[in-house]
């Protein structure tokens, strides 16, 4: 498996970055978006790591998450394409229904 991280996971990753920088400095924001890109490494190898999003049962395919500091990172495995496709990265401080966003 390898990991696929889609347009709108970068573009979160992206406005964190810009966030922590913005507010704490470029070398913290850099050392939080290096965590949360290695934080998936472990589901090369194992791709149901992750627990299963209930917040997203009600859409098709089974949504899994990773907890890496105050966020989720949101997954599906596609087995078909042999890789996991990463499609947020949601910060758990805001009104978990907003993880249902598109």
């Amino acid at each position: 498996m390898t990991i696929y991280w889609t347009d709108f996971a970068k573009s979160e990753l992206k406005k964190i970055y810009v966030y922590y920088d913005t507010e704490v400095g470029a070398t913290l924001a850099l050392g939080i978006l290096q965590q949360l890109l290695s934080h998936v490494d472990v589901l090369i190898d194992h791709p149901e790591f992750g627990r299963v999003e209930e917040l997203l049962m009600d859409r098709p395919g089974q949504f899994r998450f990773l907890v890496c500091q105050n966020y989720k990172i949101i997954y599906l495995i596609n087995n078909l394409k042999e890789r996991i496709e990463i499609l947020d990265v949601f910060d758990t401080r805001l009104n978990p229904e907003k993880i249902k966003r598109s």
